[in-house]
């Protein structure tokens, strides 16, 4: 009787040897879909971006037309006569060795990206960190004084925010806070972090932020609802316990789900931000290859985006079943 329950014991050792067996299979399984995933969308993007008009090679000569003998050796070197699938696959054998092409002009994809992603992930981090400090904030604020003036100002706020225009917000931002106040650049990174930053972090943290509020306010609002929670208020646990503990943590989730996508994005490089902003980051350089037609480029910087997004869906995965013990990886 004794033997019996203790193999059926939680903690006995054949209980956690099928949780690990449970944990491994189903990041084997997540990893394989990301692999189908990961060779669907850069397919696609490898197919779309070297089905634009225009020729790349031609472009290359600026106002002055390239020889013809010079155009057919830049269009062998680089395979472009080839099928398309032949491309894709030449391309996915020089990924696999971290090699993320070089540009029309010989280049290394990688190397330009590595003088860019400073500043693209300093940008990304800092709008971030505005999103989770102040959204999570107001969101739990608000969620906790349902139908009350807090409640109604921040539902206020986010509709506000969101029916303006980035590139009106960030030029307003330049003339409100840089031109007028000068309290801080408008421009450039001269200045460096945080002061460059700050500016355009906030203008691109405004609508994530917003965001952030409203769910984090409707899933406060949902679990201050649950039975659990009431349980916990007749037990007679002190406020912030239950808020700062309980509630918090299972209301976090579904706004964890939005973070961690959201940061894969802000990673992406903002083209407009830092277009106005004047930062040479990763949507600066994205634009200037479509504007130039640079195809290895734009596929390149799209790859390493493509896979961030990938990452950071397999941490939420993983991050779900640490916070919420309901998920389970069967």
């Amino acid at each position: 009787m004794s033997a019996r329950s203790t193999s059926s014991s939680p903690s006995s050792p054949d209980s956690d040897h099928g949780r690990a067996n449970h944990v491994i299979k189903f990041l084997v399984r997540r990893l394989a879909e990301l692999v189908v995933v990961f060779l669907g969308v850069t397919f696609v993007i490898y197919a779309a971006v070297f089905a634009l008009p225009g020729d790349p090679v031609a472009a290359l000569g600026g106002d002055q037309p390239l020889p013809p003998r010079t155009v057919e050796l830049i269009r062998a070197k680089y395979h472009l006569d080839d099928p398309l699938w032949s491309q894709y696959l030449r391309y996915l054998g020089t990924l696999l060795t971290g090699d993320l092409g070089v540009d029309l002009n010989g280049r290394s994809v990688a190397e330009r990206l590595a003088g860019r992603w400073p500043v693209t992930i300093q940008l990304a981090l800092t709008a971030w960190v505005i999103q989770v400090v102040i959204g999570i904030g107001l969101g739990l604020l608000a969620g906790l004084r349902q139908n009350s003036w807090i409640d109604r100002s921040v539902l206020i706020m986010t509709i506000v925010v969101t029916s303006i225009p980035i590139i009106v917000m960030a030029v307003a931002a330049q003339l409100i806070f840089g031109v007028r106040l000068s309290l801080l650049p408008i421009a450039g990174v001269s200045e460096g972090w945080p002061v460059s930053y700050l500016l355009p972090a906030c203008v691109l943290a405004i609508y994530g932020l917003a965001a952030v509020s409203r769910l984090m306010r409707g899933s406060v609002a949902d679990t201050m609802r649950t039975d659990f929670v009431r349980a916990l208020w007749a037990k007679g646990l002190p406020g912030h316990q239950v808020v700062g503990v309980h509630v918090l943590r299972n209301s976090a989730i579904p706004v964890l789900t939005y973070l961690a996508v959201d940061l894969g994005a802000l990673l992406g490089g903002a083209i407009v931000t830092e277009g106005i902003f004047n930062l040479p980051g990763v949507g600066q350089l994205m634009f200037q290859a479509i504007r130039t037609h640079e195809g290895p480029t734009v596929v390149g910087i799209a790859t390493a985006l493509v896979l961030i997004f990938l990452a950071t869906s397999l941490i939420v995965d993983v991050l779900h079943s640490l916070l919420d013990p309901r998920v389970r990886h069967d």
